[in-house]
């Protein structure tokens, strides 16, 4: 079963794996349950919804910008496991994985909002990893680092010329790079536990630190 808030998009790859295409708004408790509601088992949660907004500094920090940010990244997760938990525990071989970012590692200029809320997302996990020990459940956290995806263009507002630059003249992670890393870490036996996985493309080092053959 498959959730997200663009329910056009989802039934597309719906239909091509075989699954189910549910709207589902992580910021939304109501949503949350009712998702929940409708699963009669789950044996693996991916948390891959979040996001940034702006690369304002703390100094003229948007708080509705900073909610949203906490509200997508840290409570989104907090909801989605805490609602499916008792099935994943009931499955025998349950597994929460959540996808992060390098944000959680480092810090760098101009995205304190999404930094904080990525810190706060990473410790969650690691606090539930000790609250499950002894449950048949396995926590992974995966860790992108320059992913082209539409992630920029959100944090730009829609601007394409902006988010395109954040790319240029390098050779970023595809989507398929992370989920690769999802299925590989599912694909394990029960007994092994992925605690985190942290990936980049080769011309990324750190947040800020990128080799681009343009100079871009």
């Amino acid at each position: 079963m498959l959730g997200a808030r663009r329910l056009e998009r989802l039934e597309e790859i719906a239909e091509e794996v075989g699954g189910e295409a549910i709207a589902l708004d992580v910021t939304d408790p109501g949503s949350v349950e009712e998702f929940a509601a409708r699963l009669p088992r789950c044996d693996v949660l991916v948390n891959n919804a979040g996001g940034a907004l702006g690369l304002a500094p703390i100094a003229e920090a948007d708080e509705e910008q900073w909610r949203w940010m906490y509200e997508a990244n840290v409570l989104g997760t907090t909801r989605m496991t805490r609602a499916l938990l008792p099935r994943l525990i009931e499955s025998g071989d349950g597994h929460v994985v959540a996808i992060t970012s390098i944000a959680g590692f480092e810090a760098y200029r101009g995205g304190a909002g999404y930094i904080a809320a990525k810190h706060a997302q990473r410790s969650t996990l690691r606090v539930l990893r000790l609250e499950l020990l002894g449950q048949p459940v396995r926590i992974t956290e995966i860790a992108p680092g320059m992913v082209e995806t539409e992630f920029s263009l959100v944090r730009f507002g829609g601007d394409r010329e902006a988010a395109e630059r954040v790319y240029g003249g390098m050779t970023p992670l595809r989507a398929e790079d992370v989920a690769e890393c999802i299925r590989w870490a599912a694909s394990l036996p029960s007994h092994v536990n992925v605690d985190e996985i942290v990936v980049r493309p080769r011309d990324q080092a750190t947040a800020t630190e990128v080799h681009r053959t343009t100079g871009e």
